[in-house]
């Protein structure tokens, strides 16, 4: 009976414009777009419910300093050193009651904090750190502002922040970017769990640490202010060290629903699913916290591109907040708004100051430890994996579910499972001499579904269940791309037609990363609520994998994954952390994934081009691209690789693979089941290869 049933079925397919227990497809105009902007929906109702549930949590403050970067402990330091030459010293000027010196000091291994130190003629009355906004100088800082506080009595010190200038962002000789200073350290730092907000805490609490050394002798009160981007670290100080008595914040403090809105070097993990301006309030409490609801700094987006600098996050506006929003973000944290006009101050200074070699000095110094953070990060990664046992395949499968775990919530960022039921719906399009071509939708998540395209090949008989290969396009790609039998695709070349004739089912999925920076804001709104692109993305594929498995023609145990580009970085995310995939083919993508997002002498470097999107946090310290493969095994794991694909040198592609070879050679005893193709070509599908490797382990044709 069971045979007869299925005969039907497989009948069916040759006389229906839509498959056996589905719905029509009604679905019309441009179904990339429509699920970019289903995925907007989401998450802007996910920002929304953030909100609501933040006002019940208890905030951390070591899970602030973990997401700020603010992970490396400042340096112990007792002394302050004075920034000076034969010809130039470090009394730089005075005002009434007060010197003003050219100062530095230790923070980390090879980074210092250097601004002013305006030092009373008496002592102290207090002691304060007052930081200005990234795009004013301490000279200016300490005529506006700060000299106010020196001049009565007050012990300051004005560090210089990574100014939003783009003079020495990207690669000389190779590329330069118009990114601002500011996000060309937050793209690199991202990736090894660091951040311009946590470097510029960590030299003001540097700074703090001299004020408690001098306090051993005279307590005064230890403060902190600041303006702008410096109201931003001065608030963060606050809320990380509890040695500070009192902080003013002016000029930034408001809600953060549209963080995303502002600039990249705001943006920070996971930021929004335990804290706002509020939260952050609450771990200052009770000490003092000021608030002025002054007007901050307006910036419109990052310096203007240009033929020879081009590459920055778009968009990234700073606006002064109304008053009125600031206002109730200090209601909900229980504190109140205050004035706060300090009376501009006289001083005389050198005049033949320029202050750009000292910012040039601060850049360079945070991009070459974050350098030096990336080279270490191979041994960060193997203190991540040491758990996992990979003495045999059933211990590698059953130890390593923790750091599979880990990288699906900490770096890509987990949803529920898909919460909706399939609802599938198709339509038949294409009716070839060797298969049938159907559209497919299916629901995952309120205004998120999952589409595609199925190819059935005609010779399926009555009761047979085949493999299936998903084949994924890459970045603006099309199902049709891959799947469309009239269409030659030069990246493509038709491969999921070539694989049908072939025999096997396949399936060609709509990956969202598609209508350019639509699609790339995505990851801007959904970084601070620990989500990214990929976390859609993987909710898509376990629906489409629960339907595909679910089908009567369908071999569950023989799924198997082939992606190029983009395509291909999913090849790498999505089948190691889903059981589901057979195996997975990474075409035209596969890298040495650190480098390839933090270099600074690489022209394959993200570092100088438009991919914002591409920025993990902490990745380096947690997972290459070797080690995402290697959680593959034992299911097989191939990389296609043209000699002419620009994404990197072969060399880095090979010295990765090499890892992944390695493991399933030496530690799994699988050898047969780790390769990889180099062929005479660019960025595109070969098939030769690895549509043999499909033959072999999917097990088809059948014997």
């Amino acid at each position: 009976m069971k045979t007869l049933i299925l005969g039907f079925i497989t009948l069916a397919l040759t006389a229906q414009d839509t498959l056996p227990g589905t719905s029509p497809l009604r679905l019309e105009g441009d179904a990339a777009l429509q699920m970019v902007d289903g995925i907007h929906r989401f998450l802007d109702r996910e920002n929304h419910a953030a909100r609501e549930t933040r006002s019940t949590l208890t905030p951390r403050r070591e899970r602030l300093r973990q997401i700020i970067g603010a992970v490396d402990k400042p340096a112990a330091v007792t002394a302050l050193e004075y920034v000076s030459t034969t010809a130039v010293p470090a009394l730089i000027g005075a005002g009434p009651g007060f010197k003003v010196y050219a100062v530095r000091w230790p923070v980390l291994n090879g980074v210092h904090g250097e601004g002013l130190l305006l030092e009373p003629d008496r002592p102290p009355n207090a002691r304060i750190v007052a930081i200005p906004d990234a795009d004013t100088t301490p000279e200016a800082f300490a005529v506006e502002v700060a000299g106010h506080f020196a001049a009565n009595g007050a012990q300051v010190v004005i560090p210089t922040l990574i100014d939003r200038r783009d003079t020495w962002s990207g690669i000389p000789g190779i590329r330069m970017t118009n990114q601002p200073h500011r996000e060309f350290i937050y793209r690199m730092a991202f990736e090894v769990g660091r951040h311009i907000i946590g470097y510029e805490v960590g030299k003001t609490l540097a700074v703090v640490n001299w004020f408690v050394h001098q306090n051993v002798t005279r307590r005064v009160p230890i403060r902190v202010m600041g303006y702008g981007e410096g109201g931003l670290i001065a608030f963060h100080s606050a809320a990380l060290d509890e040695r500070i008595d009192s902080a003013t914040v002016s000029g930034y403090f408001g809600p953060r629903d549209t963080v995303w809105q502002e600039p990249v070097y705001r943006d920070v993990w996971g930021l929004l699913r335990e804290f706002d301006d509020a939260a952050i309030a609450r771990l200052i409490s009770p000490r003092e916290l000021i608030v002025d609801a002054g007007r901050g700094p307006s910036v419109d987006g990052p310096p203007p591109a240009s033929p020879d600098r081009r590459g920055a996050t778009p968009n990234g506006r700073l606006a002064p907040i109304p008053k009125e929003a600031v206002e109730a973000e200090a209601k909900r944290a229980g504190i109140k708004v205050a004035g706060f006009d300090p009376a501009p101050t006289k001083l005389d200074l050198r005049p033949d100051h320029d202050p750009s070699s000292r910012q040039e000095r601060q850049f360079r110094e945070l991009v070459a430890h974050v350098q030096t953070l990336v080279r270490e990060s191979p041994q960060r990664r193997a203190e991540f994996w040491k758990t996992a046992d990979s003495s045999s395949p059933e211990r590698w499968t059953a130890t390593s579910k923790s750091q599979r775990e880990h990288l699906w919530r900490e770096m890509i960022g987990r949803l529920p499972d898909p919460s909706l039921p399939p609802n599938a719906r198709t339509r038949l399009i294409y009716d070839e001499p060797k298969f049938r071509g159907y559209e497919v939708a299916l629901d995952v998540w309120p205004d998120v579904f999952a589409y595609g395209i199925l190819l059935i090949p005609k010779d399926l008989r009555g009761g047979e269940r085949r493999p299936v290969v998903v084949c994924q396009h890459g970045l603006e790609g099309r199902p049709t791309d891959v799947a469309n039998p009239k269409l030659d695709h030069p990246a493509y070349h038709t491969y999921a037609v070539r694989l049908a004739e072939q025999g096997f089912i396949t399936f060609s999925p709509q990956n969202p990363y598609t209508g350019q920076d639509r699609f790339r804001t995505i990851q801007r709104k959904a970084h601070p609520l620990k989500l990214s692109l990929f976390s859609f993305i993987l909710g898509q594929h376990q629906r489409i994998l629960e339907w595909l498995a679910s089908q009567p023609f369908v071999d569950r145990s023989r799924i198997g994954f082939y992606g190029l580009s983009y395509g291909g970085k999913t090849a790498v995310r999505i089948p190691p952390l889903l059981d589901g995939y057979a195996l997975s083919i990474c075409s035209a993508d596969f890298n040495e994934w650190v480098w390839k997002n933090t270099s600074v002498d690489a022209p394959y470097s993200y570092m100088i081009t438009g991919e914002y999107d591409m920025m993990e946090f902490n990745l380096a310290n947690l997972a290459n691209y070797s080690d995402l493969a290697n959680l593959m095994a034992p299911r097989p794991f191939m990389v296609e690789r043209g000699h002419a694909d620009g994404v990197a040198p072969d060399e880095w592609v090979a010295y990765e693979f090499a890892k992944v070879r390695r493991f399933y050679s030496t530690r799994m005893g699988l050898p047969d089941r780790a390769e990889i193709e180099f062929f005479n070509g660019p960025h595109t599908i070969n098939g030769k290869g690895t549509f043999e490797f499909l033959r072999k382990h999917l097990r088809w044709p059948e014997r």
